[in-house]
């Protein structure tokens, strides 16, 4: 298999980060002004198109970067320090790029790599507003006139806005199948009309689908039975951008603190960056930070692991009991992150006052954005399942 990319050939943190780096300074710098006004990142989007983003998990012998998985959350994170919507918007790309990677060398494989390292980009519509069993979906591919058409509505679309192509879940003859579409195919609309309070850029909008075609092999059903890492991946990547909001915290409140000169009648220091207070402020900000990192890196080992062992020959049963590893290490992740960088997100505003509420400063984005995206998938689930698999060894899972 090619999945995988040898230590040596693999490039490094330090060559991923310097490729990167600059650009990521370059979305950090009009964050801010693109919150307040509620301008897309559709620049920003296509220089991370041209700049090979979304190849950084395609082999190296297949025109990608060959990154690790602990590598791309590396990146992820810096990213949603930089901005928090464009680390999320990439979520549904990334998760139909392992898919392929565990069907190396099959036809998907040698369908995708191809048109993921020349640039394009893969957004996501599977969400619709009922449950998640097959009873709930209401999209359809159907049979007419010798051509497959999709029908149907799809919501909380996110990334889709961006993408050149469109992948999502449906019924075809009475099992639930993937497809994927060309963003631009005719009776392709994807809507700009997410309304949340955070994460307003993520181009999570309504996605409609009217006699859509599809080409076959784009079709295909989904495999319950195999183990996959897929679906830890997904809650990942939000622990991730999470992370990344802390830090972004953290350097908003540095520097709207350090050149202050106003102050409080009974503080302690004539200057804010003196007080004791604020540097405890700030220094507890720095520390939730810190710890939400550390735990999105020790979940993605663990899904590096997991991936390993599941394009290894491995048996069932190990990759059974490398996806649960993996999956237990992300709800873990989840449960303690959230909590984390909301505090840290809502502490902040502990150092400034009113001036800390300046609409055009924007520290409020991070706490909404947080807020946001905790709400994906409630935690109080996950904190279940883990305690359900401490008291019993068994990992209740979710798998649509």
């Amino acid at each position: 298999m090619t999945a995988t990319a040898t230590a040596a050939t693999r490039p490094t943190d330090q060559d991923l980060l310097a490729r990167f780096g600059p650009l990521f300074d370059h979305i950090a710098a009009g964050s801010t002004l693109r919150e307040v006004q509620r301008e897309l990142p559709s620049a920003e989007v296509e220089s991370l198109k041209t700049a090979g983003f979304g190849a950084l998990r395609i082999p190296q012998d297949r025109g990608g970067l060959g990154a690790s998985l602990p590598q791309l959350f590396l990146l992820l994170t810096n990213l949603a320090a930089a901005d928090s919507n464009l680390a999320q918007l990439w979520r549904g790309h990334f998760a139909f790029v392992e898919g392929l990677l565990l069907d190396d060398g099959g036809p998907r494989a040698e369908r995708w790599f191809p048109v993921i390292a020349g640039g394009a980009m893969i957004g996501n519509a599977s969400s619709e507003l009922t449950g998640a069993s097959l009873t709930d979906i209401s999209t359809t591919i159907s049979a007419v006139d010798g051509d497959l058409l999709l029908e149907g509505t799809k919501y909380y679309s996110t990334g889709s806005l961006y993408a050149d192509w469109i992948a999502g879940s449906a019924v075809s003859g009475g099992q639930r199948v993937s497809y994927a579409v060309a963003a631009g195919a005719p009776g392709v609309e994807c809507l700009d009309d997410w309304n949340g309070f955070g994460q307003r850029l993520t181009g999570s909008g309504t996605t409609v689908f009217r006699s859509v075609r599809v080409d076959p092999a784009d079709v295909r059903p989904f495999d319950r039975s195999q183990p996959s890492h897929v679906h830890a991946f997904f809650q990942l990547v939000l622990v991730a951008a999470l992370a990344g909001i802390a830090r972004a915290a953290t350097d908003d409140v540095v520097a709207f603190v350090a050149p202050r000169t106003r102050t409080y009648a009974n503080a302690t220091s004539s200057v804010p960056a003196g007080d004791p207070q604020v540097q405890q402020v700030i220094g507890e900000v720095s520390s939730l930070a810190f710890s939400a990192e550390a735990s999105v890196s020790a979940a993605a080992r663990a899904l590096g692991k997991a991936f390993g062992v599941l394009t290894e020959a491995s048996g069932a049963g190990m990759r059974r009991d490398a996806v649960d590893e993996a999956e237990l290490a992300v709800y873990q992740a989840q449960v303690t992150v959230i909590d984390q960088v909301l505090s840290a997100t809502s502490r902040l505003f502990e150092v400034g006052g009113a001036s800390a509420v300046s609409i055009e400063r924007g520290l409020d984005r991070h706490w909404r954005n947080a807020r946001t995206i905790a709400s994906h998938n409630p935690a109080i689930y996950k904190a279940r399942a883990v305690g359900g698999w401490e008291l019993t060894g068994e990992l209740d899972r979710f798998h649509p």
